[in-house]
C-alpha cells in the first residue's frame, strides 16, 4: 500500500474523515470474531491504502486477498468480501461459494458493499442460490482524502454512466458524500451549480438536508462557506489537451494512481532490478508541494537553483569555520536531499518524453486546434497518427479536441476518419465510437463553430505559464 498522506495542514479537518472511515472498517472486522480472510475488490485496494494501513487490518485478524475469478485458497472459516456494487464481482463471489460447497468446505460468508448495497447485486446472489449463505452489510466509504486539499469520490465512470448509459446513480452518491461532509463541518450555506448534472446534485442535496438536518448547535459557523459544483461536460477541451505542469506530466506519462507512481528502480537511481517501486506524490513531500503546479520548464529551473544553492552551502562548510548554529541549519537543508534526488530523477525521466519530436508536434497541433486554424493540416495529422497506429487514447483525445473546437466534423471527414480508425485498430472499437458520439464528444458538424468567440469572450486560453496558481480544496469524481 502507498504512503498515507499527511493531512495536518488541510484547510478542513480531513484527518477526522479518514479516522472515521478507519473506525468503521475496523468495527466491521471486530464484529466478526476470530481469524478471517478479507477479500478486497482490486479497484478498492488503492482507495483503502489511503485510509488505513494493511498492518492495522492484519492486527484485527484479517488475512488480505484480492478478489478474482480464482477461488480463495486459505485455511480460514470466515470470508469477508469488501466490494463495489458491480454485477461481475457478484459472479466471482458466487463462483467461490459454489467451489467451496462442491469441496465440502463449511465457511461463513460476509459481503460488505462499498459504499452501499444495490438490489441488482442481491438479485444475482439470489439467482445463484447463495443469498441465504451470505451476511450482507455496507461500508459507507463515500469519499477518500487523496491529499490535504483533495477529496475524491472515486467515481471514475460517472461521466460515462450519466451521458451514455443514462445511469444517474452517481449523482446521488455525490450528494450523499457532500451531506456526509456537512455532518462533520456543518451545513453549507451557499451552493452554486453549473450544468444539468450539478443542478441535479444540488437538488438531491437539498432534499437530504430537509430529510436529515445537520445538527449545527455546537458549531459557531460552518467549516465550508460555499460549494461550487461544475459538470465535467462544461469543459471537455481541457482534459483532451496535454498536461504541462509537473504533476500533470507525471500523470500523463507515468500515470499517478492513488497518490503514487510505480516505476522501475533504475529510474530512481537504484542499482538493483526487479519489482517496481512505489513513489508517493503528495503534499507530505514539501518539495513536491512547491513544484507540483509549476510548468515543467519552470520546475527544471527551480531544481537547478536548489541544487546550486546546496552546492554553494557545502563549499562554504568545507572552506570556512562554521558555528554550531550554522552547522545545524546546514544539516536541516541536508534533510531535504532525498526529496531533491527523487524529483531530479523524476524530472530527468520526464524529459526523455517531453524532448521527443512527436510530443512537441502534438503540442503544436493542439495549439492549432485551440486557435481554430489550418483545418486541413489537423485532419492530415490525425489521419497520419491513425495510419501509424499511435496509442488509440492519444488519437481519440486529439480527434475529440478537433470535434469540440470545430463544432463537429464535416460528414465526409467524419465518416472517413471513423472508417480509418476501425480498419487500423479493429472493429471491436465500434461500440466505443458510438458511445463517444452519444456523449456528444465526437459528432458530425451541423452548425458553424462559435469556439473562437467563446474562447476570446471567456479568456479560456492562459498564456502565462511561469507561475503556479493557488490550490483550493477540490472535490473530484
Amino acid at each position: 500500500m502507498s504512503q498515507i498522506p499527511n493531512l495536518d495542514n488541510s484547510p478542513l479537518n480531513l484527518k477526522s474523515i479518514r479516522e472515521q472511515s478507519q473506525r468503521e472498517l475496523v468495527n466491521i472486522l471486530n464484529n466478526i470474531r476470530g481469524k478471517k480472510c478479507l477479500v478486497i475488490d482490486p479497484k478498492l485496494s488503492g482507495s483503502l491504502s489511503l485510509i488505513i494501513k494493511s498492518t492495522i487490518l492484519k492486527e484485527n485478524g484479517a488475512d488480505l486477498r484480492h478478489l478474482s475469478a480464482e477461488p480463495v485458497d486459505i485455511d480460514c472459516t470466515k470470508v469477508v468480501y469488501l466490494v463495489r456494487s458491480e454485477f461481475s464481482l457478484m459472479r466471482f463471489i458466487c463462483s467461490h461459494i459454489h467451489n467451496d460447497t462442491s469441496k465440502g468446505l463449511q465457511r461463513e460468508y460476509y459481503v460488505y458493499f462499498v459504499p452501499r448495497r444495490e438490489v441488482v447485486c442481491e438479485k444475482v446472489l439470489e439467482e445463484e442460490k447463495v443469498h441465504d449463505l451470505v451476511t450482507i452489510g455496507e461500508y459507507p466509504l463515500y469519499m477518500v482524502p487523496l491529499d490535504e486539499d483533495v477529496l475524491s469520490f472515486e467515481l471514475d465512470l460517472a461521466n460515462k454512466e450519466c451521458l451514455v448509459d443514462g445511469n444517474t446513480s452517481s449523482l446521488w452518491h455525490i450528494a450523499k458524500a457532500i451531506h456526509k461532509l456537512e455532518s462533520s463541518f456543518g451545513a453549507i450555506p451557499y451552493v452554486r451549480a453549473k450544468g444539468k448534472a450539478s443542478v441535479r446534485v444540488a437538488d438531491i442535496l437539498n432534499r437530504m438536508q430537509a430529510e436529515e438536518p445537520v445538527n449545527t448547535s455546537d458549531m459557531v459557523m460552518p467549516g465550508i462557506n460555499t460549494l461550487i459544483l461544475i459538470d465535467r461536460e462544461v469543459d471537455m477541451v481541457t482534459p483532451m489537451c496535454s498536461q504541462l505542469t509537473y504533476e500533470g506530466l507525471l500523470d500523463e506519462f507515468l500515470h499517478i494512481n492513488n497518490g503514487a507512481v510505480e516505476l522501475d528502480p533504475s529510474i530512481m537511481g537504484a542499482q538493483q532490478e526487479g519489482k517496481k517501486i512505489k513513489v508517493p506524490l503528495n503534499s507530505s513531500d514539501k518539495l513536491f508541494k512547491e513544484i507540483r503546479d509549476l510548468n515543467f520548464e519552470v520546475v527544471a529551473q527551480v531544481l537547478r537553483q536548489k541544487a546550486t544553492s546546496m552546492k554553494q552551502d557545502y563549499t562554504e562548510m568545507t572552506t570556512t569555520n562554521q558555528t554550531v548554529s550554522e552547522l545545524k541549519d546546514f544539516v536541516k537543508k541536508l534533510n531535504s536531499l532525498p526529496e531533491m534526488t527523487r524529483h531530479i530523477n523524476l524530472a530527468q525521466h520526464l524529459s526523455t518524453f517531453t524532448s521527443k519530436q512527436s510530443f512537441l508536434s502534438r503540442l503544436d497541433m493542439e495549439q492549432t486546434l485551440i486557435e481554430a486554424q489550418s483545418y486541413d493540416i489537423c485532419f492530415d495529422y490525425i489521419e497520419e497518427l491513425i495510419h501509424k497506429q499511435e496509442p488509440l487514447v492519444s488519437v481519440l483525445r486529439l480527434l475529440i479536441l478537433f470535434s469540440i473546437t470545430n463544432s463537429g466534423l464535416p460528414k465526409r471527414n467524419f465518416d472517413h476518419l471513423r472508417r480509418e480508425l476501425l480498419h487500423s485498430y479493429g472493429f471491436e472499437h465500434i461500440a466505443m465510437l458510438n458511445n463517444l458520439e452519444k456523449a456528444g464528444l465526437l459528432k458530425k458538424q451541423e452548425n458553424k463553430s462559435n469556439w473562437l468567440t467563446i474562447k476570446r469572450t471567456l479568456q479560456l486560453v492562459v498564456e502565462d505559464t511561469d507561475t503556479a496558481n493557488g490550490r483550493n480544496l477540490l472535490l473530484q469524481t
